[in-house]
């Protein structure tokens, strides 16, 4: 609170002193960077634009390093080809690790910061998780989409066991941190089976405590009426069944389920739980199940899992 007061302070001085300078632009520049280093991304930011004295010491590397993660640089070092852009400065790189996420481990997985922050983020494709069925082309179909930040996307065909799990080591997310995981997916018009069954989400460290929860992947707040589960013979031909014997007519969805939110980048997210990152060298796994409904499901486009700081409640 107290560097918070700071800024407004020096913003403020800034601005009644305009034939002369403050005394904290009097001061040496070193020690003007230092001050500036102590505050946060938004703080240097808007003092960047007080003055110009000041506009030197807040677009400092010496300033953004300081903002960016510790291993940038070895994050950076293996990111693929198309993501390895020039930058000419550590206020450039930090402002576009924020707005475009770079693609590392072979483009398994996106890495991004959070730019109120520069707090680390990941998302993992697709091709990372382990999706049951996810190599049988009657259920699973990988397929290349331009709105994608990677290479390949998985679309749903049609399955009664959906299950997605994905993992993550917690020496890759910031200490101290509270993170959320999220499913980044996409509906489309074929999408079936989702409308009244819940799907049950959880994340947890493995061997560990896990928080499990029940949560909706239909994008609407209604659902339609439940219908009788047909016996598993071959996926489009008993979606079709279902289809006709199952009632269409909508009814609001009941309880406290989360229904999927629309993202900046078009995509929907759910959330899937929330994870304390306390340090070590763990093992930290995500999941999506419906496996007991018996009804068949499709439509649906994963693009991943996406693992980001989110404030306590």
């Amino acid at each position: 609170m107290e560097e918070q007061k700071d800024c407004s302070e020096i913003r403020s001085e800034q601005m009644e002193e305009s034939t002369g300078k403050s005394r904290f632009t009097s001061l040496p520049l070193e020690c003007v960077t230092e001050i500036i280093s102590r505050t946060s991304p938004p703080d240097a930011s808007r003092m960047s634009v007080v003055s110009t004295d000041l506009r030197f010491a807040a677009d400092s590397d010496a300033v953004w390093e300081g903002f960016l993660p510790k291993d940038f640089q070895s994050i950076i070092a293996g990111a693929a080809g198309s993501s390895r852009a020039e930058v000419q400065s550590k206020k450039e790189l930090y402002l576009r690790l924020s707005d475009e996420p770079i693609l590392i481990e072979g483009g398994l997985k996106s890495f991004s910061i959070e730019k109120r922050s520069g707090k680390k983020c990941y998302m993992i494709a697709a091709r990372a998780l382990t999706i049951e069925w996810g190599d049988t082309p009657m259920y699973w179909k990988w397929i290349s989409l331009p709105q994608s930040r990677f290479k390949e996307v998985a679309e749903l065909i049609s399955v009664c066991w959906f299950e997605i799990r994905g993992r993550i080591n917690t020496c890759l997310l910031c200490l101290k941190t509270n993170y959320a995981a999220y499913l980044v997916f996409n509906s489309t018009t074929e999408t079936y089976g989702f409308e009244y069954h819940p799907v049950e989400v959880s994340i947890g460290i493995i061997g560990g405590r896990i928080s499990t929860q029940s949560v909706y992947l239909n994008p609407s707040k209604t659902q339609t009426r439940r219908f009788p589960v047909v016996p598993r013979r071959i996926g489009r031909f008993n979606r079709g069944l279902t289809q006709l014997m199952g009632l269409q007519a909508s009814v609001p969805a009941g309880g406290n389920c989360q229904h999927p939110k629309k993202r900046e980048d078009g995509w929907l997210e759910i959330e899937l739980g929330e994870f304390f990152n306390e340090g070590g060298d763990e093992e930290l796994e995500m999941s999506v199940l419906e496996v007991k409904a018996g009804n068949w499901k499709c439509g649906l486009i994963i693009q991943g899992i996406e693992i980001r700081p989110k404030d306590r409640a």
